[in-house]
């Protein structure tokens, strides 16, 4: 008999423990949150850019407010890199062999690689799963500026004197301009705050223009407009500061 009276005080204290627990953590999941968002993307280009540059990928970091009535305020911004550069701006420095020769006249080994900077200003809102769940559908609105150029990585081995120093600038293309931004996919806010990400799919539509007075290869100056697209997933980990009721109480 003793025991089972144990037994049943037992099983009445881990269940009010249990339920305290849950019911702290539906208070510490409620407010406004501060979300900081590790990011890594892969992206497809489009319109001109895809003239210029292949597949790219992208590292980044986002601040966001996500109030109480889910509403989402923030910043991000990204560093953009790839390895294909379809558009040979190098070709008037090649001789007939295809070969470009340093100044020992030895054939030099040059690199073209992609790198791109994104800043964006985003306004948006989660649409929770659940009432009492801060996770669901992240949808996102952007714009900001985005920017692209052509690295020219130098032969290591000898000096191209017609790529040196501000040369360089007359054949790496830079260009930025306005953005705009989309993002739709999934934020998970767990209760626990153990596992928080987030992921989904990153559209971007840019008005850029060559940065550069004189396009050497071309021999002119490049004033169009150009309209570039990616297009590609983005995910991130995420880690949310949660915000009481006293503004001097941040719980993360």
């Amino acid at each position: 008999m003793r025991i089972a009276i144990l037994l049943l005080i037992i099983t009445a204290s881990t269940s009010l423990h249990g339920q305290q627990r849950w019911f702290e953590e539906e208070r510490n999941n409620e407010g406004n949150l501060l979300l900081l968002n590790l990011q890594y993307g892969v992206h497809l280009p489009g319109a001109d850019l895809n003239d210029r540059f292949g597949t790219s990928f992208s590292t980044g970091v986002s601040f966001d407010l996500l109030t109480e009535k889910n509403w989402l305020l923030g910043v991000q911004g990204g560093f953009h890199f790839g390895n294909k550069v379809d558009e040979n701006v190098l070709a008037s420095l090649t001789g007939s062999d295809g070969l470009i020769f340093n100044d020992d006249i030895f054939p030099a080994e040059i690199r073209l690689r992609q790198r791109g900077l994104a800043f964006n200003a985003e306004f948006g809102r989660i649409f929770r799963s659940n009432e009492r769940s801060r996770s669901g559908i992240r949808a996102t609105l952007g714009v900001g500026f985005f920017q692209h150029k052509i690295r020219i990585q130098d032969d290591p081995l000898g000096k191209v004197s017609s790529l040196s120093g501000a040369y360089k600038k007359g054949y790496d293309r830079l260009s930025n301009g306005l953005a705009t931004t989309q993002f739709i996919g999934y934020q998970y806010l767990s209760k626990n705050r153990r596992i928080n990400l987030m992921i989904g799919m990153e559209f971007t539509q840019a008005w850029t223009k060559n940065q550069r007075s004189f396009n050497f290869d071309e021999r002119s100056a490049d004033t169009k407009t150009r309209f570039d697209l990616l297009t590609g997933w983005r995910i991130g980990w995420t880690m949310p500061f949660y915000i009481g009721e006293n503004p001097d109480e941040i719980r993360y």
